[in-house]
């Protein structure tokens, strides 16, 4: 069985590679390097997700996924961005983002967002390939729902009819920009396998 290692210790990510590629060993980066960290000196999705596979597939001399993910407001100019994470403070705390997005939305009319992935995939000697997966959605005006982490309670998906953190973890799975971006990756690595 061919390992597929996954530049991330988020054990949430992993899993959901495991899920995703049965056929293949999936392996955290923390597995094989202690302390790995990529800084995201990118401005795009595809930037931070391209440094992380590249620096990890050079560490490991070997083929190395990535990605990077985010929440993009049209009425913020695409805020929060790349900077999704770390929007409120350098403590990555869900709360204090969500309040910030809410708060400098106020009483805006265009809550029209998108959830963003942007999955890479490196290895040595090789091209690096990107797929880009996302999540049409609007901004509620608070809280709804107590599943998933992050901007999930405050994205509202009109084809469900609920905020993301409305959904169950399955339901979630199907629709999630993650998903949509893996699902491009694992398109191409059958094609590549033929």
């Amino acid at each position: 069985m061919e390992d597929l290692v996954i530049a991330s210790s988020n054990k949430g990510k992993i899993n959901d590679f495991k899920v995703i590629f049965p056929q293949y060993r999936v392996i955290g980066i923390g597995e094989l390097i202690e302390d790995f960290d990529v800084e995201e000196t990118g401005t795009t999705f595809e930037e931070n997700s391209r440094l992380k596979s590249e620096a990890a597939a050079q560490a490991l001399n070997k083929r190395v996924i990535a990605d990077d993910s985010g929440l993009e407001i049209h009425a913020l100019n695409g805020a929060p961005g790349v900077y999704s994470a770390r929007y409120a403070s350098a403590s990555k705390d869900d709360d204090a983002n969500i309040e910030k997005v809410l708060s400098e939305l106020g009483d805006t009319k265009d809550r029209a967002a998108e959830f963003v992935c942007v999955v890479s995939m490196s290895a040595p000697g090789e091209e690096t390939v990107q797929f880009r997966g996302t999540v049409q959605g609007e901004i509620t005006l608070g809280k709804i729902g107590e599943h998933g982490f992050g901007y999930d309670p405050i994205f509202y998906v009109p084809d469900k009819g609920q905020t993301m953190a409305q959904l169950s973890a399955e339901e979630k799975n199907e629709i999630s920009h993650r998903r949509r971006a893996i699902d491009q990756l694992e398109a191409y690595l059958k094609g590549e396998a033929q």
